[in-house]
């Protein structure tokens, strides 16, 4: 009992620690791909090396802040319906504008793999990769891809649209707010919808909605994925 206590405190400060040097480094720097998110998956994974600590004792000693992620993503909901007036007003083009963005990236990925002549395993590790990350896993196992890759392809992609997606909107000169908001939760997942609620309520909203909503059209596409490709 004591040898778990110890293993819980030690886990807790790996990943409190982790992640409060990821947001000074964040701070400190102001760069998008310097996310704590990233960066304090490095961090994790030195201090995990430093104390000699394998990635399942991790885990078990992480049961907390799986509880805490899971009322994290309930808490979304509170901006939804402070929105749901607007969300129902703009309901039919929320819906085209997500699902067109998942099955271009989709197709994108697809046409990508062909051309480099990549082999079908590799391909379908990269089709999820503009899903958030769960839904993007339980997919690339459903077509029988490889996880690992499947959460790098999702990380790269998600810090990649944050990076640029900001600068494009303006490039291009898109104002609107659900158009801003449904952008970056398309693309850039849960870390697009953070951004998006740093511009305004509406646009994390939105943000929320969007990637929401990508994972259901991915969801409901996996099968004909399966049926064309496996």
């Amino acid at each position: 009992m004591e040898k778990m206590i110890d293993n819980i405190l030690l886990c807790t400060f790996i990943t409190v620690a982790s992640y409060l040097i990821g947001v000074l480094v964040f701070q400190k720097f102001k760069k998008a791909w310097l996310n704590p998110l990233y960066t304090c998956t490095v961090f994790i994974i030195c201090l995990l090396t430093l104390f000699h600590l394998d990635f399942t004792g991790y885990t078990s000693g992480t049961d907390l802040f799986s509880l805490l992620m899971g009322t994290a993503t309930v808490s979304l909901a509170v901006p939804l319906y402070k929105q749901v007036a607007l969300i129902k007003k703009y309901f039919f083009i929320i819906v085209c504008a997500v699902m067109t963005g998942t099955l271009t990236g989709v197709a994108s990925i697809v046409s990508l793999t062909k051309v480099m002549h990549m082999n079908q395993e590799m391909m379908i590790s990269m089709i999820p990769k503009s899903v958030t990350a769960p839904i993007a896993l339980s997919i690339s196992q459903s077509l029988g891809g490889i996880p690992s890759l499947t959460v790098s392809f999702v990380f790269v992609s998600a810090i990649f649209s944050l990076v640029i997606g900001p600068g494009l909107l303006k490039y291009t000169r898109i104002k609107s707010k659900i158009a801003k908001g449904l952008a970056l939760g398309t693309s850039a997942q849960a870390i697009g919808a953070k951004r998006a609620f740093d511009w305004g309520e509406v646009e994390g909203a939105m943000g929320s909605i969007a990637m929401i909503t990508a994972a259901l059209c991915m969801s409901l596409i996996t099968p004909f994925l399966i049926y064309f490709y496996l």
